[in-house]
């Protein structure tokens, strides 16, 4: 949603008259017209007049000080309770990749104890006497997915596939009861997206391509996180305020880039991309979160129009914006510590995770010289303090939070095993192969039939969710794990093999693979082709088909993708989406018991269209919006076109091979030292030799560092498929690496692509220790040297030795207007 968004952290500064006409271009398309916008209006029961004339007379008392610390939210992982002591902040949060202590896998407990010990300090009362409670938010999107054994739902588009308001409703009082349960009381969520190109890697984030459906999903997700708000109480125990996300048209962006720009006209934005807000108001929804994103060029956290006349005003919003992480210093003229702007433009609170304490003292300033008005300052304190007094932070109808034994409760854990059996599409089923019938023999394949982290997905234990184990959720199950055992209950047999290989041949094989985990930025892609460099999981369906083996395919993923070869190659195709921990829901669905009749068919229909090609946005989808067939069912999947549709060749990046903390596809990052060859992996993992550490680090934004460290002779690689950079050379291109040197070690440092490597310890030498530095080698030094730029597999290779330490954050080639001369060979 946004919570450890990679963002830029420096200002986006236009320069030049070019840029200014295109501002004032841009401004003018983003004009709004409420007339145009739906009408809302936030209930009457988010507050009361006793309230109300409370929070008026403790405006009058506090000092500027207090008040501008209310617009301010800082991470955990920058902040102590102390600080509280000299800045006011109203606002903490924790990061998807911040725990109590540092520790990602914190207990219910600590949670509890770290919003405890922020919270007193917050309530001593400054020398006017005047205390305010903080508020304290997480990114809870699909349970409370930041607590190891807490009740782990489907990402948002398996419950799109469920199409079942009432579960929504179920699952949203199940988590914020966990959220609660852990001292907590606010979540960053619903995501209302309404994604269009499915590229964007944040679409499992939207429940569907249909508005109606997100607006129904939006109401119901609200009630069930806060409940029905009542006049004079506060939000009890088991509920937390939600937060509508991210606004606007998140989803919408050119191209699905995030972050980027929504290019539509008002009435297609209102449209396609509004729908869920209204209805998440009118529930009652305390919060609602600014994107990252533009419409027509101008930032959202920047658009009067949209934050003060559509959403405030046209839609009655009574409760509170925030931001995303550090999304206003992304605002023309701003920086991520200074942005008046924003608040100007009708944002009430900054999320400035690691920016809040120079943000603070610039907005401090702002509102003393004038610059923010003292009402528009007033309101936003009001409207926050408002939220405040609903969820019960305050002595008057204190709320005390904190019911671990929530966490996780079977209750609960039988409802997430229903939603992940109602959110699978059944999309091919040739010869009536599923279910599975009693007593047979299965063998399950497949690298995620036991992989947690695959079938949970990102924002599981960390912001990516790439570092999620088994143990991480001790009451769930991964598919094989519950396949296993309904086979069994069933009188049949089940072994596991991850690479299809088997001593006995049996009766059918399910095949269970897909995306690996990512979250926003990280997960965009080039084309909706799922594995276009190695189709690993193609040539194993095909491996078993081959032997007479029916084939059972049960695809994980974020997004439909083109997998017309794999479902050709399959007698059954499963859409799987992302599940979450509960595999038994998986098993209930496909494996028949002992009388014949699985114990629950398939319900779900697709809520986005499945692609008929590589292409994206969809236009000639394979299967509608809608789709999804049933047992019983009696209609057979002919052979598809295999025909990609787009020229991969051209669509795969063969100039971009690190940014954002990751190898960019299909570039792949390993490391070679005398333990041999190895990919880099997350969590960091060591040869034996002990010759190379790696671990991701923050040095602009969130994880877009990866720090390398030797400890004898080794060599990181970015290789991939052979690519084609004859073009590049042709036009005077250069390698670029973007680095911190953080030590320059004993040996000599190479650089190499193509296999011809240079002597950069020079260049190493020359930068500026702990800072980015850029180095930039011509790609003719290489042609030069003998590489074939016509085929490049090994794009760039640092090699180095004992003492070397750097932390890479970009690497691509790009062109160049000097004549950059060429290092010395390597020796």
């Amino acid at each position: 949603m946004r919570r450890q968004a990679m963002v830029m952290v420096t200002a986006l500064l236009f320069a030049g008259t070019a840029a200014a006409a295109a501002q004032t271009t841009g401004a003018d398309a983003a004009a709004v017209h409420p007339d145009l916008w739906p009408a809302a209006k936030s209930p009457p029961a988010i507050s009361d007049p006793k309230t109300e004339a409370r929070i008026a007379a403790l405006i009058k008392k506090m000092t500027v000080e207090q008040k501008v610390g209310q617009l301010i939210q800082a991470d955990i992982s920058t902040i102590t309770p102390k600080d509280l002591e000299t800045y006011p902040l109203g606002s903490i949060l924790a990061g998807g990749n911040s725990g109590p202590g540092g520790n990602e896998r914190s207990s219910a407990a600590d949670w509890a104890k770290l919003v405890g010990d922020f919270r007193a300090v917050s309530l001593k009362p400054q020398a006017n006497g005047v205390a305010i409670p903080i508020i304290f938010g997480v990114d809870a999107v699909h349970g409370h997915n930041n607590i190891p054994g807490a009740t782990l739902f489907p990402h948002n588009i398996g419950l799109g596939a469920a199409r079942d308001p009432e579960l929504i409703q179920r699952i949203g009082a199940v988590t914020g009861a966990e959220i609660a349960g852990s001292g907590i009381e606010w979540t960053f969520a619903p995501t209302l997206a309404v994604p269009q190109d499915l590229r964007w890697g944040r679409s499992y984030e939207g429940y569907a391509s249909d508005p109606k459906l997100v607006a129904d999903y939006a109401r119901a997700m609200v009630l069930g996180l806060q409940g029905p708000l009542v006049a004079g109480r506060t939000v009890d125990a088991r509920h937390v305020a939600a937060t509508a996300k991210h606004f606007l048209a998140d989803g919408g962006t050119f191209d699905g880039k995030d972050q980027g720009d929504a290019k539509v006209d008002e009435r297609e934005l209102i449209a396609k991309h509004a729908q869920g807000y209204p209805a998440a108001i009118d529930a009652g929804a305390l919060t609602v979160m600014a994107s990252f994103s533009s419409w027509n060029g101008v930032k959202h956290h920047g658009n009067k129009g949209l934050l003060t006349d559509a959403l405030k005003n046209r839609m009655g919003f009574a409760g509170f914006v925030v931001g995303d992480w550090n999304g206003h210093g992304q605002v023309t003229g701003c920086s991520v510590t200074d942005c008046a702007q924003s608040i100007n433009a009708g944002l009430d609170m900054f999320m400035a995770p690691d920016s809040w304490k120079g943000l603070y003292e610039t907005t401090l300033k702002h509102v003393r010289d004038g610059t923010i008005p003292a009402a528009r300052l007033d309101d936003a304190v009001r409207r926050i303090l408002r939220v405040k007094y609903k969820l019960g932070l305050f002595g008057e109808g204190h709320v005390n939070r904190g019911n671990f034994a929530a966490i996780g409760a079977p209750e609960h854990l039988a409802i997430a095993r229903e939603a992940v059996a109602k959110s699978l599409v059944l999309l091919k089923n040739n010869g009536n192969i599923l279910p599975i019938k009693p007593g047979a023999r299965v063998l399950v394949a497949g690298p995620a039939a036991d992989n947690m982290a695959i079938q949970s997905g990102g924002w599981t234990i960390s912001w990516q969710g790439t570092d999620v184990v088994r143990s991480d959720f001790p009451n769930g199950q991964t598919i094989w794990e519950a396949l296993n055992k309904s086979v069994r209950d069933a009188g049949g047999v089940a072994s596991l093999s991850a690479d299809g290989a088997f001593k006995e041949k049996p009766d059918v094989a399910i095949v269970v693979f897909g995306e690996a985990p990512y979250a926003e930025f990280q997960g965009d892609v080039p084309t909706l082709d799922y594995q276009p460099s190695e189709a690993t999981d193609l040539a194993m369906l095909k491996k078993l088909k081959a032997t007479g083996i029916p084939v059972v395919a049960l695809f994980l993923s974020g997004r439909p993708m083109f997998t017309s070869p794999e479902i050709n190659a399959a007698d059954a195709f499963v859409a799987g989406w992302l599940p979450g921990s509960q595999g038994a829901g998986v098993a209930d669905v496909l494996i028949a018991g002992k009388d014949g009749k699985a114990a629950r068919g398939f319900t779900g229909t697709l809520p986005f269209a499945w692609p008929a090609d590589a292409r994206s946005p969809v236009e000639k989808p394979l299967f509608a919006v809608g789709y999804g067939l049933k047992y019983g069912d009696t209609s057979k999947v002919p052979q598809l076109s295999e025909a990609l549709g787009v020229d991969i060749g051209a669509a795969l990046n063969v100039e971009n091979f690190f940014s954002g903390g990751r190898a960019r596809a299909p570039w792949a990052l390993t490391v070679t030292d005398a333990g041999g060859s190895r990919p880099v992996e997350s969590p960091p993992v060591s040869s034996p030799n002990g010759l190379i550490a790696t671990r991701s680090v923050d040095v602009r934004a969130q994880e877009d560092g990866k720090s390398f460290v030797w400890t004898g002779p080794a060599a990181l690689h970015l290789s991939g498929p052979y690519a084609d950079l004859s073009r590049q050379l042709n036009n005077s291109f250069a390698l670029r690496i973007d680095w911190r040197i953080d030590a320059t070690g004993d040996g000599p440092v190479g650089l190499a692509l193509g296999g011809k490597s240079f002597d950069i310890s020079g260049l190493v030498k020359a930068a500026p220790k702990g800072q980015v530095s850029t180095i930039k080698v011509p790609l003719r030094c290489f042609a030069d040297a003998g590489a074939n730029l016509r085929q490049v597999d090994y794009a760039v290779t640092v090699q180095g030795y004992k003492g070397f330490a750097a932390t890479l954050l970009n690497t691509n080639v790009e062109a160049v207007g000097e004549n950059l001369p060429c290092p010395p060979a390597s020796k």
